[in-house]
């Protein structure tokens, strides 16, 4: 099974530890992250809404709720994603090994993980 994910979602699942919105997030999530570290599985990554924004509750219509969350969400993707090929569908392992190498301190991410409103809950956002 090929995951997609969000741009700062690669972010997000390093830091994972199982806080959410609801506990359908929560579930979601915590089956995404267990399934992206298996060996063979591959990746798609985009801007759009993703397999963990399947279970958000802000999620209509494929976009967040509020109007200005979404332009904050699709910013913090694409600050994500300027470092990687969209068209290249990813190993997942060797993925988060390159993510991990790239936004590697907090002056990296301060542009993405400064928006989040888990940063202060994020183990990947507190490490650096």
């Amino acid at each position: 099974m090929k995951l997609v994910l969000r741009g700062h979602h690669l972010l997000c699942l390093q830091g994972f530890q199982g806080y959410g919105y609801d506990d359908d997030f929560v579930k979601n999530m915590t089956k995404i992250n267990q399934a992206r570290k298996s060996e063979g599985k591959t990746i798609s990554i985009t801007n759009r809404p993703d397999d963990i924004c399947r279970s958000c509750p802000n999620l209509k219509d494929n976009l967040c709720q509020n109007h200005n969350e979404n332009e904050k969400i699709v910013s913090m993707d694409n600050e994500v994603l300027s470092e990687f090929d969209q068209t290249t569908e990813y190993d997942s392992i060797d993925l988060f090994k390159k993510v991990e190498n790239i936004f590697n301190s907090k002056e990296r991410v301060s542009k993405i993980c400064s928006k989040c409103i888990w940063h202060d809950k994020c183990l990947f956002y507190q490490k650096l």
